[in-house]
């Protein structure tokens, strides 16, 4: 007899749940007696507890039945026809694994140094804004997270937590991810704020000028019942980013700043100029998080940037229709091995992360996956991923004979593309 979640639906009668609770108290599966009850109390094809996830995705599902439709829809847009957004995902399988064999892999070291830090983990939590609109406990949730599973964290600057806070949190400095908006003096006052409350670095984000049509997000709004009014400026969600003023006068990074002429995220003249001006504004490291060619992290390195992340937002800025994965490589070429390579985008696998580890990526962002966590069970559920992935990095660096990060390179992956 077999048996799946989806197949709970199908036994009606109470008879034939006796029997099959019977069968699996008999039965050598590995389903503890006290899960047994959860399996019937919740929709079969959602799980009841963040330990009963067989992987992330799992907390997806959770995360859309617990959130309001525009919510979800704010955290599972793309741009436009979402191109990029599946992309993100569909981009992986241009790369198989090839497995080696006999090679002791009882001790897995995934460790990484990231400007002076070392790291348990090359998985990094990227800047997911606007956090409590999943859960109460917001990014104070995902630093409680990250400081319990040693993970990197990265805050946005659209945070509904001040980095103050989430530091405390934290236990440590975390990373500050940086919209500038179209006021300098803005912009530097926010800068300021994370270097003074300890963060090393500082990363500029570049891929939002001009704002993005989230239709998606747009769509997820007009079905939502909710009074939406009292939080969010008026017009559909996906216009924000044209009336940052209203939206920025909510979240706390911005408190006591004259935000009165702030209309954007970032200028539209933002160039090397800029960059320049804001290096010389702080000791941070800088890394810029949006660089998608060979071109962009040579020049990169010949501006003295300490690191670039390879983004397109989550398939939530430009439509370009390209993933990340397949960004990576060229970018690593630009950089040359002079700086570290970063990477996001669409990774919700170990296999995933991998790839990524071998074609150059020092260490890998998530997002929405932690998020995903966040809304269905808080805390726990943030931990609960953290552990999925390092699990399955663990399993396929045992799997192709790789027991250090060092050791993963591009000889591990086959481009089926060529």
């Amino acid at each position: 007899m077999t048996w799946s979640r989806t197949g709970a639906s199908q036994m009606h009668d109470e008879q034939s749940r006796r029997r099959f609770l019977q069968f699996l108290a008999a039965s050598p599966l590995l389903i503890t007696p006290h899960l047994l009850p959860a399996l019937f109390a919740q929709d079969p094809g959602l799980i009841a507890s963040p330990d009963l996830a067989l992987n992330v995705f799992d907390f997806e599902a959770v995360a859309r039945q617990k959130l309001s439709p525009a919510h979800f829809a704010y955290m599972a847009t793309g741009v436009d026809d979402d191109t990029t957004l599946r992309a993100n995902r569909e981009g992986f399988e241009r790369y198989q694994l090839r497995a080696r064999r006999l090679i002791d892999v009882r001790a897995i070291d995934m460790s990484v140094t990231l400007f002076g830090t070392t790291w348990d983990s090359p998985i990094v939590m990227a800047p997911v804004s606007a956090q409590k609109a999943f859960h109460s406990d917001g990014e104070i949730a995902s630093a409680q997270a990250a400081r319990s599973r040693k993970h990197l964290q990265i805050l946005s600057t659209m945070s509904s937590t001040g980095v103050e806070e989430v530091i405390a949190a934290r236990g440590e400095p975390v990373w500050y991810q940086l919209y500038p908006t179209d006021q300098w003096s803005v912009g530097r006052a926010l800068v300021k704020r994370a270097e003074t409350a300890g963060c090393s670095v500082l990363a500029l984000t570049l891929d939002l000028q001009g704002g993005s049509n989230r239709e998606t997000q747009a769509r997820g709004q007009r079905r939502d019942s909710g009074q939406c009014s009292a939080c969010h400026p008026a017009g559909p969600l996906g216009s924000s980013l044209d009336n940052v003023n209203a939206m920025v006068a909510r979240k706390p990074m911005f408190a006591g700043l004259d935000i009165s002429a702030v209309r954007s995220s970032q200028p539209l003249n933002m160039n090397w100029d800029f960059v320049k001006r804001l290096r010389d504004t702080t000791s941070m490291k800088i890394i810029l998080k949006g660089i998608v060619t060979s071109e962009d992290a040579a020049l990169a390195v010949d501006h003295g940037i300490d690191g670039v992340i390879v983004s397109n937002h989550g398939g939530r800025a430009e439509e370009s229709g390209r993933a990340t994965i397949e960004s990576l490589t060229e970018v690593v070429a630009g950089a040359a091995g002079r700086i570290p390579v970063l990477v996001d985008g669409g990774f919700r696998r170990g296999t995933d992360i991998f790839k990524a580890l071998a074609l150059g990526a020092r260490a890998v962002c998530i997002g929405r996956p932690y998020v995903w966590g966040l809304a269905a069970f808080g805390r726990p559920g943030v931990e609960a991923v953290l552990e999925i992935l390092r699990r399955e990095l663990t399993t396929i660096m045992r799997q192709t004979g790789t027991v250090k990060l060092s050791e993963i390179s591009r000889q591990a992956v086959n481009d089926r593309s060529r």
